[in-house]
């Protein structure tokens, strides 16, 4: 088996581990948690420019076509920054039980 991570998961790797280590240090965190939401909505823009909120989610869907492996990568950065976005619950989760439990008519 390879392990190795392609060129555009490297890439991906390279960009939410810079995002993160730019917007996330321990300050930024505390922050964070003051806003109403107890995290940051213009940090979860920025993930969406970046594209991450589509990451999971096939083209014809309007996603990225990503897959675990894409996933995985921004979980061990934003676990690594300690996150407190929810990219896990909204994204991964949600987004699946769409993806996966709606009709087609839905999934458009």
């Amino acid at each position: 088996m390879d392990f190795e991570l392609s060129d555009e998961q490297r890439l991906l790797k390279d960009s939410v581990e810079r995002l993160t280590a730019q917007r996330y240090d321990f300050e930024a965190r505390k922050k964070f948690m003051q806003e109403a939401d107890g995290w940051s909505r213009a940090l979860w823009q920025q993930y969406a420019d970046l594209g991450l909120t589509a990451l999971p989610f096939a083209e014809e869907h309007g996603g990225v076509g990503g897959g675990a492996v894409e996933t995985m990568i921004v979980m061990e950065a934003f676990g690594r920054a300690l996150a407190l976005e929810p990219f896990f619950a909204s994204t991964v989760l949600g987004g699946s039980f769409l993806k996966l439990g709606a009709s087609e008519k839905y999934q458009e």
